[in-house]
Parts: C-alpha cells; sequence; structure tokens
C-alpha cells in the first residue's frame, strides 16, 4: 500500500479479528510483515485510528464487491415521457393510461406531453382539456402532480411522480 500511517500508535485487530489494543505503529507493521500481509487503516477519523492486518488485494475486492452489490439494489428515478396528440383515440387513450399506472408502480415519475402541430396551436384548449382529462383519471391512482398542465412552446406538458418519492 503506497499511503503512510502518519500515526505513533494505532488500534490493532490481527487476521484473525483478535483485538490487540493500542500498540506502536512500528510493532503493527512488523506483525503484519511477519504474516506476510499489510496494515490497512479502517478507520482512520479515531484517535487512535483502527488498523487492521490482511491481505490488501482480497480487502479491496471485497469492498469493490459490496459496492456492486449496493449500486444494484438502488432504483434511479427516471423521467418516462409519454406523447400524444389531442386528437386521440379512446382506445389508445386508455393504453396511455395503463402505460402510465405501470411507469408508477416501478416508481418512476411521468411526463405527459400533448403535442400541437401547425394550426392545432388555435387548439390549445383541447389540449388543456386533454391533458385534465388525465388528471382526472389519475385520481385512483397513487400519483402527486407534480407540475400542472402548462403550455411550454408547441406542446402542453403535465408531471406526475409516485406518491412516495
Amino acid at each position: 500500500m503506497n499511503e503512510r500511517i502518519r500515526s505513533k500508535e494505532v488500534r490493532l485487530i490481527d487476521q484473525d479479528g483478535q483485538n490487540h489494543g493500542v500498540i506502536q505503529t512500528s510493532k503493527a507493521l512488523q506483525m503484519a510483515y511477519d504474516a506476510d500481509l499489510d496494515l490497512v487503516l479502517i478507520n482512520p477519523n479515531q484517535d487512535p485510528p483502527v488498523a487492521k492486518i490482511l491481505n490488501y488485494g482480497k480487502f479491496k475486492y471485497e469492498q469493490e464487491k459490496r459496492a456492486k452489490e449496493a449500486k444494484k439494489k438502488q432504483h434511479t428515478v427516471d423521467i418516462k415521457e409519454i406523447k400524444i396528440r389531442y386528437k386521440i383515440d379512446t382506445h389508445d387513450y386508455q393504453v396511455r393510461i395503463k402505460s402510465i399506472e405501470k411507469f408508477i408502480a416501478q416508481g418512476n415519475k411521468v411526463k405527459i406531453v400533448v403535442m400541437l402541430r401547425g394550426r392545432e396551436m388555435q387548439h390549445s384548449n383541447l389540449a388543456f382539456d386533454l391533458a385534465n382529462k388525465f388528471v382526472e383519471d389519475m385520481q385512483n391512482m397513487p400519483v402527486v402532480i407534480e407540475k400542472k398542465p402548462q403550455l411550454e412552446g408547441r406542446n402542453v406538458t403535465l408531471y406526475v411522480a409516485p406518491q412516495n418519492s
């Protein structure tokens, strides 16, 4: 290990897990050298710091393995986007509601975008009506409306999140 232990004494734990109490750093290094292992600082913030005699390569491998496992278990919240037009058919609308339910159940946020093209901008009130219909139909779902329907450029957007986030 490249890093030096700067403290004069350390609280030593040997390779068998036995606590040797506070001893001189030089003696701890000699014990690690005799056992053909490394002296690794486990908790440098304590006074005196805690050091352990162990195989540093194996220790590093175990740390990386634990970090990888923890990363695998954590869930990142994504923003799923659903794009529709205000002239949507009833069946297509039901499919979008089902996919919103699925995204919310997975713990993701949902951005609903009602797109307006060309002269459809004159009928932005119909897009707002559709966005408000989504809000009404999601009343029985465990959701929170993060951002009410509003006009962003040529689109009417609405943000929905799971209730527990």
